[in-house]
């Protein structure tokens, strides 16, 4: 994607889930946020300043999501996830650069919010055809609805045959399955379009100078009173 595939890792060491790392597309500087896995304490606090940093520099933000979202669990809760998640997502909505961002595998949850998604208006959002996109995974949803069932059965002394968990978890899984897919979503305008993958680094060039012409060309008001044609 980027010039000679030369990159600078910023703080490669520190939460390397996260990837965050400054090059060149066509000349043009960009910051680029990538994801390894979910987003962990060290990874958001990492992400939040590499983005005000490059708010600092005037250089445009370029996000490539494969997100299952942020880390759960007691440890992660209590080395503050929440307070480091909320520090990139204040940084993901007060930066005042070109945010770009391009689904390329999974984009799940809070995940997809950390990573500048549409929620969270970039300037522009694209997706690889092999995307999925949801609050969760159909599996992961499928599991949480057995869960309800069987907890809600347990209360009034109801046993669930195994077979209708089985058959539930399993419209869970199509539907979510359904609605996940990258032209169900594109063809509901959740993007700005399907690409091919191989076209990505020449539609990166192409709107990283489209927001910066927008920028420098000067907006003038109509002087003209509405005419009946």
């Amino acid at each position: 994607i980027v010039d000679g595939s030369d990159i600078l890792d910023f703080k490669p060491d520190y939460g390397p889930a996260t990837v965050c790392m400054q090059a060149k597309v066509y000349g043009m500087p960009v910051g680029i946020i990538g994801n390894n896995g979910p987003i962990d304490n060290a990874g958001a606090t990492k992400a939040a300043q590499f983005i005000q940093l490059c708010d600092q520099g005037d250089i445009p933000l370029v996000f490539l999501q494969n997100i299952t979202g942020f880390m759960v669990g007691t440890e992660f809760e209590q080395g503050g996830m929440i307070k480091h998640g909320a520090k990139m997502i204040q940084a993901v909505t007060n930066t005042r650069v070109p945010r770009i961002t391009f689904m390329i595998g999974a984009s799940f949850g809070a995940g997809n919010y950390g990573m500048c998604g549409q929620g969270y208006d970039p300037d522009f959002v694209f997706s690889w055809p092999n995307i999925n996109i949801g609050v969760m995974g159909g599996e992961s949803a499928a599991r949480t609805m057995s869960q309800v069932m069987l907890a809600g059965a347990k209360r009034k002394g109801i046993e669930v045959p195994a077979q209708v968990i089985e058959e539930q978890e399993a419209k869970i899984i199509a539907h979510f399955n359904k609605q996940s897919d990258a032209f169900y979503t594109s063809g509901r305008m959740l993007d700005d379009g399907l690409i091919d993958p191989r076209d990505t680094r020449k539609v990166l060039g192409f709107v990283l100078q489209t927001c910066w012409e927008a920028r420098s060309r000067k907006t003038c008001p109509n002087t003209f009173g509405v005419g009946r044609m």
